[in-house]
């Protein structure tokens, strides 16, 4: 079992700068790949970005690779999602999830751990 909760999100200028953190509670934190999904209003949640277990391989979305980075550090529970250059479209409740199906990383179902979401709001 592990549970996940979202931090650091906020209102943001375009252009700007925003670090989300995902603390995780349970020692199998760091056998899970970690997976960051946003929500916009009235759209479907969609995958932004996926961790493996150690860190070593991480995957993006195509409208945020290049801009946004994730990472996780084991010792402390925690995986991140730093957000560079943001943009208005990127206005969502962001969630973080525990992969629990390792077979498509981007589709939702293979995520069996969520948290409750950060809302991050771009203006404009």
């Amino acid at each position: 079992q592990v549970q996940l909760v979202e931090s650091g999100g906020g209102l943001v200028q375009a252009g700007g700068s925003l670090r989300l953190s995902c603390a995780a509670s349970g020692r199998t934190f760091r056998t899970y790949g970690m997976g960051w999904f946003r929500q916009a209003p009235g759209k479907e949640r969609e995958f932004v970005a996926r961790i493996v277990w150690n860190g070593g391989s991480t995957n993006y979305a195509d409208s945020v690779k290049g801009r946004f980075t994730i990472s996780r550090d084991n010792a402390k529970n925690t995986v991140y999602l730093q957000m560079n250059s943001v943009k208005p479209e990127d206005t969502a409740v962001y969630y973080c999830a525990a992969q629990t199906s390792y077979s498509e990383y981007t589709t939702r179902s293979n995520y069996g751990y969520w948290g409750q979401g950060t809302q991050v709001t771009v203006s404009s």
